[in-house]
């Protein structure tokens, strides 16, 4: 559920609490009037409790694409941490979501990647195999070792450099460059649908 669905469910509660308390005759027993209540109010608290952590806390968050392969499938639902770069940088590993740099209007659509190098690294692909600062690095999340070149390429203050983990499949930094960092919305930590694949994101 989004946040506008929320909403929505949110004015039909209240509209129907409305509904029971300007029509105390409707329903007719009084404990099924008292229990209709009490239902409605824990909605409507737990409904508000959870628009404002949408709001301001936490987002969900849909997998459209298989550039996230094997860590995300299409269709799993994820939480994002919107908060957490209020206090903190993104570090390398991290996965986001966050506005490409490179669409028209990017309020539109969120990707979602891996955060490979961070400002002030030196980034290159050769032969199959990433390397940061000169090192090889170690990607046991990838799906398979990526086939073209990239690089080097110094990331400048105030970006990141990002990469899908299906490394031949992923509209990512190799194509559009770094990321500014305000166009990060926030960290992803939890699978959380569909159930046989609840697990928190590494």
């Amino acid at each position: 559920m989004n946040e506008d669905q929320l909403i929505v469910l949110l004015y039909i509660l209240v509209a129907l609490r409305l509904a029971v308390h300007l029509f105390p005759r409707v329903p007719s027993s009084p404990v099924l009037r008292r229990s209709l209540n009490e239902y409605l109010d824990s909605f409507i608290v737990a409904g508000g409790a959870a628009l404002l952590l949408i709001t301001f806390l936490i987002r969900s968050f849909f997998i459209p694409s298989e550039s996230m392969l094997p860590t995300l499938k299409v269709h799993d639902y994820i939480l994002v941490n919107k908060l957490i770069y209020q206090f903190a940088h993104p570090m390398r590993g991290d996965v986001l979501v966050f506005h490409p740099p490179h669409l028209d209007d990017p309020e539109k659509k969120d990707f979602i990647k891996r955060v490979v190098a961070i400002e002030g690294d030196e980034i290159a692909v050769q032969d199959g195999q990433v390397y940061l600062n000169g090192a090889l690095l170690d990607e046991p999340y990838i799906a398979e070792p990526p086939i073209s070149d990239f690089g080097p390429l110094r990331i400048p203050e105030g970006h990141i450099f990002m990469m899908g983990d299906n490394r031949n499949n992923s509209d990512d930094s190799r194509s559009w460059g770094p990321l500014p960092l305000e166009n990060v919305v926030g960290k992803a930590f939890l699978i959380f649908w569909p159930l046989q694949r609840i697990q928190p994101l590494s």
